[in-house]
């Protein structure tokens, strides 16, 4: 395998059952799949945005100057968008993701790294790698590791279907 490739493990496959290579201008930083599973979109570095399976594209940052790289994506409930963020809190959003704000253009003390939806999509939470979190929209902040001493960096965050925080 090579840089750009998507391999399915268990009952998650590559749309055509296989490996798909990805042929992007920029690392890839992630990935975020459909929500019956049946295509997923990959987020690169430099804004680029690719769409698989059933999966939509709805657009991308790819060709635009950022004042940071992007380092996560993270999709709407009903797969018809998604939000971009950027390593300095910027977030972008595409299809029927609303923007409910970000933390660009504010001092941060270490990069943001990920981005969680909230299960109904009327939210998000950023994570740092120091362990802050930031909470927009319906997101509830439920508190955070920021300023407490971590054994290594955080390096991204997730919710689960149901979750509130």
């Amino acid at each position: 395998t090579g840089p750009g490739d998507v391999i399915g493990c268990g009952d998650a496959q590559a749309p055509a059952g296989g490996t798909t290579t990805v042929h992007m201008g920029d690392d890839a930083v992630g990935i975020v799949a459909t929500a019956d599973g049946k295509g997923y979109w990959v987020a690169g570095a430099d804004g680029g945005v690719f769409a698989f399976g059933d999966a939509g594209f709805s657009g991308s940052l790819g060709g635009q100057a950022l004042n940071a790289p992007i380092v996560g994506i993270a999709r709407t409930p009903d797969g018809h968008g998604y939000w971009l963020v950027a390593a300095d809190g910027g977030v972008f959003a595409f299809g029927d993701a609303a923007f409910l704000g970000s933390m660009g253009g504010t001092h941060l003390n270490s990069p943001v790294v990920g981005i969680a939806a909230a299960p109904y999509g009327h939210g998000y939470w950023l994570a740092a790698a120091d362990g802050g979190v930031f909470a927009f929209g319906a997101a509830p902040f439920e508190g955070s590791m920021g300023g407490k001493p971590l054994a290594q960096p955080v390096t991204g965050i997730a919710t689960y279907a149901g979750a509130a925080g």
